[in-house]
């Protein structure tokens, strides 16, 4: 089976050899049927390159243009691995690739014609698992996606996009809060801490290991923030800040959230 091709897309000859790219579809794995992969370019030619590839290799293709649909496709239909492009019309793939870890482990393999090594270092520290440049060969990206999909395998963290509680709701894939069916707005470093609570419900996050993902590694003895923004916190979203019910201190350890 040749391989389609775009702008984007390079051609790679086949050796001969009928592995799980170039045998029949009926020959495929009986649960590669089941794969859900979300395909996230503004790029015509490319997705329909990718559509059509994996599509006749038994994958199920969700397609976004935008890093807003990527996000609200990927909450509604949890792929089971996400191709990123970094160049959205509306969003950067880096805020995409921030508003899924928000929520999920979801394998993500980004597709970027940028080839700087700071742009490959950045998607990969932001949580990416795989970086492939523009043009591709297909056979190579459908080697990674594999690897992504067996990686990813049994490893989902089974956490929802959306936490409600009796006061407030959190949206983690579109960062949004909402109290009384109104959005609440928060600042940058109120989300992230909430973010960093309400992605670790039920369980104790030390005020070190608070510090450090929202403030930097540098910060990790400043504790008087974490009481400070944790009021702000509770006067926005608390029924009753003085009595919380869901952003709770845990004194001499650091915070925990139940819903």
């Amino acid at each position: 089976m040749s391989n389609a091709s775009g702008p984007g897309v390079s051609r790679s000859g086949n050796s001969g050899r009928r592995d799980a790219c170039t045998r029949p579809v009926g020959e495929l794995e009986a649960n590669q049927s089941a794969v859900r992969v979300l395909v996230v370019d503004d790029e015509p030619q490319i997705v329909r390159a990718l559509r059509i590839n994996l599509s006749v290799r038994g994958y199920e293709v969700f397609t976004a243009g935008n890093g807003a649909a990527a996000l609200r496709i990927a909450a509604e239909k949890q792929p089971h691995v996400v191709v990123l492009d970094l160049g959205l019309p509306d969003l950067d793939g880096i805020e995409v690739l921030a508003g899924l870890r928000g929520w999920t482990s979801v394998p993500v393999i980004v597709l970027s014609a940028r080839t700087d090594s700071a742009d490959k270092v950045e998607a990969l520290d932001a949580g990416a698992d795989d970086y492939v440049t523009k043009p591709f060969g297909m056979d190579e990206l459908l080697a990674r996606l594999r690897a992504a999909v067996r990686r990813g395998a049994g490893a989902g963290d089974g956490a929802e996009p959306v936490v409600v509680t009796d006061s407030f709701t959190v949206d983690l894939a579109a960062k949004q809060v909402t109290k009384n069916d109104t959005p609440v707005h928060l600042t940058p470093t109120e989300w992230g801490m909430l973010e960093m609570l309400v992605r670790h419900r039920g369980k104790l996050v030390g005020r070190k290991e608070l510090l450090r993902e929202v403030w930097g590694p540098a910060y990790a003895t400043e504790t008087h923030y974490l009481r400070v923004y944790l009021a702000q916190l509770r006067r926005k979203l608390e029924d009753d800040p003085a009595h919380p019910r869901h952003l709770l201190t845990e004194p001499g350890m650091g915070y925990r959230f139940h819903e």
